[in-house]
């Protein structure tokens, strides 16, 4: 039988995963922490932790599936559904690209905790900055944006394979600087997640699938189930805080956690490792 113990670590794992995945506080980032002070860490645990991603990433297929259900009915007679899939193959481009090119540095050199928590505070700073300025909105729902503004949004998300930097949180927040609502640019950030991370997750598992074997699948089906439940929680829940809020709660939630990792890590009081 499968040690308890693990399981227990695979249901913490999924859970800090779906919560985070798309608020703009990274998930690969608490992953990475979490992974740490768990004792669960090594290869095998970078992969289940990119694995566990896809069981959210269906949440927001879930969430969404009769605007997507339409879309690929609609695709050959209605503009705004081409607009949108041409959008999405738009931002998805540059993270693609380059993550197909940068996958071994970002992997062997990246995932650490001290780069991670200072990811989390410059990105919270950032964060503040961009709600500060005057956010005029010439992009109000996903339905106006067009592909140039989409390719725009795409090498936002670029920056997210440094860990801690957040998909969501680039691409929300890339997408406010270049006019977008912030609902609109949650969603399309939503949207956008789809063809990344089923690519990611199918990437990551190819180049580790022999990482495997039988004994794994209850910690993926315990992982699985947690990431899709929190994960379509977390979402239903963004969409109505930034109907009413913006994001300025996050940014300072990643200053202080980053800042506390920093902190701790510089004074000894807990070894954070290199994250291996």
């Amino acid at each position: 039988m499968i040690d308890p113990v693990l399981l227990l670590h695979a249901l913490i794992l999924g859970l800090v995963e779906g919560v985070t995945e798309f608020l703009p506080i990274s998930s690969t980032g608490h992953l990475i922490l979490a992974g740490q002070l768990l004792g669960f860490n090594g290869e095998k645990a970078k992969v289940f932790m990119i694995a566990i991603q896809l069981a959210a990433i269906f949440a927001v297929v879930w969430e969404y599936r009769m605007r997507l259900s339409h879309v690929a009915a609609t695709l050959h007679s209605e503009p705004a559904s081409r607009r949108l899939a041409v959008n999405l193959m738009a931002g998805f481009l540059p993270a693609a690209v380059l993550g197909f090119l940068f996958y071994k540095e970002i992997k062997g050199y990246l995932f650490n905790p001290i780069v991670v928590a200072s990811a989390l505070v410059i990105g919270g700073v950032l964060i503040l900055w961009a709600e500060r300025r005057r956010h005029a909105v010439s992009t109000p729902t996903v339905d106006d944006l067009d592909w140039r503004r989409a390719l725009a949004v795409g090498f936002a998300q670029a920056l997210a394979m440094i860990p801690g930097t957040s998909r969501s949180g680039a691409t929300i927040i890339g997408g406010l600087f270049l006019g977008l609502s912030r609902k609109a640019a949650a969603e399309f950030s939503f949207f956008l997640a789809i063809p990344t991370m089923f690519a990611a997750t199918a990437y990551d598992l190819y180049k580790n699938w022999r990482l495997f074997d039988v004994h794994d699948v209850p910690l993926f089906m315990v992982g699985g189930t947690a990431a899709f439940v929190s994960a379509l929680i977390a979402v239903r829940t963004l969409i109505k805080f930034v109907s009413r809020h913006d994001y300025t709660l996050f940014a300072w939630y990643r200053i202080v956690f980053g800042g506390v990792v920093l902190a701790t890590a510089y004074f000894g009081v807990v070894d954070w490792g290199a994250g291996h």
